[in-house]
């Protein structure tokens, strides 16, 4: 037996359904403080440095998760030539 079932439902209708938090004007505040950095840095512009604030807590996670992930691919390659 299978079952469909569909719902029409727009982004934000979506989002407080699943009672996500509405971060619009969060984002709204970054793309401005963004933007103003560009514009006030054009020269010396650098992504990376203009984000460094925002993905600190992210790095680190980040780079447990690829630690993780290339410790098991490793540990399955070594497993096949074991045999």
């Amino acid at each position: 037996m299978k079952i469909s079932v569909d719902v029409d439902l727009t982004p934000e209708e979506f989002r407080r359904t699943l009672g996500l938090p509405d971060v619009s004007e969060i984002q709204k505040e970054l793309v401005e403080q963004f933007r103003q950095q560009m514009l006030n840095g054009a020269d010396g512009y650098d992504a990376l440095s203009l984000m460094q604030p925002y993905l600190n807590s992210g790095l680190n996670s980040m780079e447990a998760m690829q630690k993780a992930f290339f410790g098991m691919m490793t540990s399955n390659t070594s497993d096949k030539n074991d045999k």
